[in-house]
């Protein structure tokens, strides 16, 4: 399975050890833990809704990397938490870090959830028929492996890329 991931070019495109800060699926000192979308949407999603970017004329501003990831076929398991927890802004990290937690001492190194970043059904491809058109909205989702990354391989996709401004309008953002 391939995934993707954006980042500053400054560092690497995955995290080397447990000095990653604290995110949704892993809490201090748990890391590393590689968060990686199955959509460009929704790795970029992930970057305008932490960065709070809402307006069209800051996007060609940003310059990111979006790297395309190899996680091979070892199967993910399924999150099982409420709706509003997996959508949820920080005040839902402490629950998706317990139930990640509770995966790993089962002996789960990978899991799969619903993007938090993006609406449902905000993770939108395209398809040729008789002209580029917009394939049917599906719902994003978030892939999490736990450990060191030496077995996942990485490919520029964009080297200073940024979003689509017709995203904008899918990202879940955080609520204060």
């Amino acid at each position: 399975m391939i995934g993707f991931r954006q980042v500053d070019a400054r560092y690497p495109f995955l995290w080397e050890d447990s000095r990653q800060p604290p995110g949704r699926w892993h809490g201090e000192g748990e890391g590393p833990a590689h968060y990686v979308a199955d959509t460009p949407d929704g790795a970029w999603a992930e970057f305008l809704r932490h960065e709070e970017i809402t307006d069209p004329d800051d996007l060609p501003t940003i310059r990111r990397q979006l790297w395309a990831i190899d996680l091979g076929d070892e199967p993910a398991e399924p999150v099982r938490l409420p709706a509003t927890v997996l959508r949820g802004g920080p005040e839902s990290y402490p629950r998706c870090q317990q139930e990640a937690a509770a995966l790993r001492r089962r002996g789960r190194t990978r899991m799969v959830a619903p993007s938090a970043a993006l609406v449902p059904g905000g993770a939108r491809g395209a398809v040729v028929n008789k002209g580029v058109h917009p394939a049917p909205p599906r719902d994003g989702r978030v892939f999490v492996v736990f450990g060191p990354p030496a077995d996942l391989v990485g490919w520029i996709a964009a080297h200073a890329g940024w979003p689509a401004v017709d995203l904008l309008h899918r990202v879940n953002y955080l609520r204060s």
